[in-house]
């Protein structure tokens, strides 16, 4: 499977509510879930020397992810992202800045693992500040050969159009939820009104070989720069949390991409991976790899 392995790029931090705190970070999320899959993921991160680092590296070993890229920080702290639930049940995400993991370093045991590694997947986030920027452009400069993957995840007051850009010129796999598609639009003025010319317009402006937007419970859209579309309509389950969800269609898809099958057959195994997800609680719920083929096989659609 180390032909097939990837590098998860970035946040690891600790999501605090006013009665509890739960490990998060997209990375963290993707990798535990390809994981799960039996399918090699390594996350390189970054956590404070502090009691918060170290409940993360137990945190992290007890999902069964590797902590041994994990790197120690001694100036920065863990970071830390203050969530508060509005009347109508909606969070707000204040993400704490200048953190750990904006300090990611690139050493001789990154760039050896980068060698072996088939996709880098990497999001906004994490480029705010100069260290870790640096360090990704100095991954995807190493990586020639790799898949780039993009998993958009714009949060509020933590991107640029500068770092936008760079990060879709990087891309050859772009994934991005819909509501984000129209961000971008607005970020970089793009021209296009629909969906599908939008899209369009972003694969040959950033010449990306396949865009995937997530439409939540009305399932994933994709187009690639050979005009080919792709469509697999949303699943009626019964939804208990969102969280995560996206970050699992990624997973999905990229194992079952990654392995060879089809951009059709790996959107269908996505898609399903985020509607089990959705029916379960928390990001990091386990979920059977036979059951997702069950959904595929006899789940109802909308």
């Amino acid at each position: 499977m180390a032909g097939n392995s990837v590098l998860a790029f970035g946040e690891l931090v600790w999501d605090i509510y006013p009665d509890s705190q739960i490990l998060g970070g997209a990375p963290t999320n993707l990798v535990f879930r390809l994981n799960s899959f039996s399918h090699e993921a390594h996350l390189l991160t970054r956590v404070g020397d502090d009691q918060l680092g170290h409940e993360a590296i137990k945190k992290v070993a007890e999902l069964g992810i590797s902590t041994e890229n994990i790197q120690r920080d001694n100036v920065f702290p863990t970071g830390t992202v203050n969530v508060v639930i509005d009347s109508e049940g909606q969070p707000d995400y204040n993400i704490q800045r200048d953190v750990a993991y904006d300090h990611i370093e690139l050493s001789s045991d990154v760039l050896r693992l980068i060698k072996q590694t088939r996709c880098i997947c990497f999001g906004t986030l994490v480029q705010r500040y100069g260290i870790s920027k640096n360090t990704l452009r100095e991954i995807i400069h190493e990586s020639k050969g790799s898949i780039k993957f993009l998993d958009l995840k714009l949060r509020k007051n933590c991107y640029t159009g500068i770092i936008l850009e760079s990060s879709l010129n990087f891309a050859d796999i772009l994934r991005l939820k819909e509501s984000e598609l129209y961000s971008l639009k607005r970020e970089l003025g793009l021209k296009g009104e629909k969906l599908d010319v939008l899209t369009k317009e972003l694969i040959w402006k950033y010449n990306i070989e396949l865009v995937l937007v997530t439409k939540g419970k009305n399932g994933v859209f994709g187009m690639d720069n050979k005009n080919n579309y792709y469509q697999d309509p949303g699943y009626m389950i019964e939804q208990k949390d969102t969280v995560g969800a996206g970050i699992a269609f990624s997973a999905g898809f990229l194992h079952y991409y990654l392995n060879g099958k089809s951009v059709e057959e790996a959107i269908n195994f996505g898609n399903a991976t985020g509607a089990m997800v959705a029916s379960t609680t928390g990001a990091t719920s386990f979920v059977r790899k036979k059951d997702i083929l069950k959904l595929i096989k006899t789940g109802k659609r909308r």
